[in-house]
């Protein structure tokens, strides 16, 4: 087997339908749309109206609001912490900073800022800086030896 003679299985691709090129297509004069009416224009848009009936979004009770000025971090492990330090990736003797989980690929982006969770074991010690951190994640910290600062030390 060569790689020019790699082909779809039969009838795993279809060749898309060409509407409205003539009567001889069977596609052609109405497109398919049937005939005339708002539905047989272009830019319909009635997703949702049912034909008068008080629609199912406006029947629902309204609840809760979004609050505009909430943080959105975003959250690192202390037990992925750990493995990117078992991987090589982090050095536990360097302050860890965002900085530095940006570089070992821990974190794409940082939103708001970083914040620190209790999930998984730590064993290294370490110095780490970030945005906000939970009780369980600092006492896994301090209770390897290491310290955390943070923005917000004890954010629920």
């Amino acid at each position: 087997m060569n790689l020019n003679e790699i082909s779809d299985k039969p009838g795993a691709t279809q060749s898309r339908k060409r509407v409205g090129r003539g009567i001889g297509s069977g596609t052609g004069k109405t497109g398919g749309r049937g005939v005339k009416g708002q539905k047989s224009r272009s830019g319909v848009a009635i997703n949702g109206f049912e034909g008068g009936q008080m629609p199912l979004f406006r029947r629902l009770p309204k609840r809760g609001f979004t609050n505009i000025f909430a943080k959105d971090f975003t959250v690192v492990s202390v037990g992925r912490i750990q493995q990117a330090i078992d991987a090589g990736k982090l050095d536990a003797a360097d302050a860890i900073d965002v900085a530095a989980l940006k570089a070992a690929g821990i974190v794409r982006r940082t939103k708001d800022g970083v914040r620190l969770l209790g999930d998984g074991e730590l064993s290294a010690k370490i110095t780490i800086t970030v945005a906000g951190a939970s009780k369980s994640a600092v006492e896994k910290v301090e209770k390897a030896g290491g310290s955390v600062t943070s923005g917000n030390s004890t954010a629920a």
